[in-house]
């Protein structure tokens, strides 16, 4: 059974610096597609940065890439998100999502991710 477990959220000032990370403490192995996706208050969760091990590809939420990171050591369950420059709207709770889904598809859909993290809040101040 595939449990996440996401972690490294905390308070920062504007320009700052994170990294989250999740790991799927289950040790199932058998995630093809591990990503992040952040809700702030009011808002509705959207996509941040996925990983698609199958095809060794990573995609990013508009206008993230350059700020945000998402990496690996090659082992199917841990990954990190690298948050550089970071800004007062980046303040949210960011949440890590696994699927087992083999191949490849839209990794910015939620609905694809069967398996997610408690959430671990990043706040941002100016």
């Amino acid at each position: 059974q595939v449990q996440l477990v996401d972690s490294g959220g905390r308070s920062v000032q504007a320009g700052g610096s994170l990294r989250l990370s999740c790991t799927d403490t289950g040790r199932t192995f058998s995630v093809h597609v591990m990503g992040w996706f952040r809700q702030a208050p009011g808002k509705e969760r959207e996509f941040v940065a996925a990983i698609n091990w199958d095809i060794g590809s990573t995609y990013y939420g508009d206008s993230l890439k350059g700020r945000f990171a998402i990496s690996t050591y090659n082992v199917r369950n841990t990954v990190y998100l690298q948050m550089n420059n970071l800004r007062p709207e980046d303040t949210a709770v960011y949440y890590c999502a696994a699927s087992t889904r083999p191949g490849s598809w839209n990794e910015a859909q939620q609905m694809m991710y069967q398996y997610w993290g408690q959430g671990t809040q990043v706040t941002v101040s100016s």
